[in-house]
């Protein structure tokens, strides 16, 4: 996050979902069981409706410390389709709104931990890139596809926003949750299409027995 965004300073609640990382903008749907998160989204949705979506980090030596450590960057989520199940359980479609970064991790008597943190309030939907850095980023998102096999709408593809594409490729690319938090964490925008880019070309390898990506 960039020391210019502009910011805004507030008491989210978090969902420390190992491999689940969110972009603004995009959209995110969750199965809700768990007790303690249950009760999260219960008291979200009579509040503003937003979680935090973050990474667990793992740290060499601290695997199986509880709660566990976070990465200080992660994106707020609003509630945008909610289906109340048996037994308390949710399906859930969050929508990105900004990242965020961590402050500290408030003491809270909830069963699900609370965070004070500093929201971005400059929309990424303005950014924009150069003509050059889109084209580079269609082009290589292009050989990408061809090489995984993924049959692609181009034309509704030229038709998304800078921001939306980049934080889609982002999103919904097979990169493994270090990359997608590396690319979450990029900033401004035209950084991250360039991150994307080389993502794509690094995860885009061919394994010489089967034809699959790898990262040899």
């Amino acid at each position: 996050m960039t020391e210019a965004a502009p910011l805004t300073i507030q008491r989210i609640a978090i969902f420390p979902l190992p491999g689940a990382v969110l972009f603004p903008g995009l959209h995110l749907p969750l199965h809700i069981f768990e007790p303690r998160y249950k009760a999260m989204v219960q008291e979200v949705l009579a509040r503003d409706r937003q979680i935090g979506m973050i990474q667990p980090r793992q740290i060499p030596g601290e695997e199986f410390v509880e709660p566990p450590a976070l990465y200080e960057v992660g994106c707020v989520g609003r509630i945008v389709d909610v289906e109340a199940l048996d037994e308390g359980r949710f399906n859930l479609v969050l929508e990105g709104v900004a990242r965020f970064r961590v402050r500290r991790e408030l003491d809270v008597t909830t069963a699900f931990r609370q965070v004070e943190a500093e929201i971005e309030t400059e929309a990424e939907a303005d950014a924009v890139l150069a003509s050059i850095e889109r084209a580079s980023l269609e082009r290589e998102a292009k050989r990408f596809a061809a090489r995984q096999g993924y049959v692609v709408d181009w034309d509704s593809v030229g038709q998304l926003d800078d921001a939306t594409l980049v934080n889609g490729i982002a999103q919904v690319a097979p990169f493994d949750a270090a990359a997608k938090q590396a690319l979450l964490e990029a900033s401004p925008i035209d950084a991250r299409a360039e991150l994307v880019v080389q993502m794509m070309q690094f995860f885009g390898r061919f394994d010489g027995d089967d034809g699959r990506a790898t990262l040899q």
